[in-house]
């Protein structure tokens, strides 16, 4: 099997967001997707199958929410509107997405739809955010 095999191969999970947000947003490659994880979700070690190790990074917030409504907070807190954001989900079937904050803020609920658990990098801020479907949202500076 190839590097990549499996990645992206549902895309269907994120077309309610790529139609919504039209040429705005982009569908990563698995190239694309494997250098900007590089630069910021692998640089946390895992707690588990599906969770980061947050021991050694600074944390900005924790929240019981998990919902839209508080990804959209976080996203107004730590995220001007135009910071390129990159949303990876806990599944590779599902490609990664290259967009602005601000439009990951107006489509949170459809973000928190297309998996159980999803993290976005907010590339210029150095910030990682981590959704766990029930958990809720931890965010925090990404480890140099």
């Amino acid at each position: 099997m190839s590097a990549g095999a499996g990645y992206g191969t549902h895309p269907e999970v994120i077309a309610a967001i790529v139609e919504a947000a039209g040429d705005a947003v982009m569908v990563l490659s698995y190239d694309e997707d494997r250098s900007l994880a590089a630069s910021g979700l692998s640089r946390f070690g895992p707690a588990g199958s599906a969770r980061l190790d947050w021991s050694g990074a600074e944390v900005l917030h924790r929240s019981p929410a998990f919902d839209g409504e508080g990804l959209k907070a976080l996203m107004r807190e730590f995220a001007p509107p135009d910071e390129l954001a990159v949303v990876f989900w806990g599944n590779l079937a599902v490609p990664s997405l290259a967009l602005e904050a601000s439009l990951v803020a107006e489509h949170a609920d459809a973000v928190l739809e297309c998996g159980h658990q999803c993290w976005v990098h907010l590339v210029d801020s150095g910030i990682l955010i981590e959704f766990q479907d029930g958990e809720g949202f931890t965010a925090g500076r990404i480890p140099g």
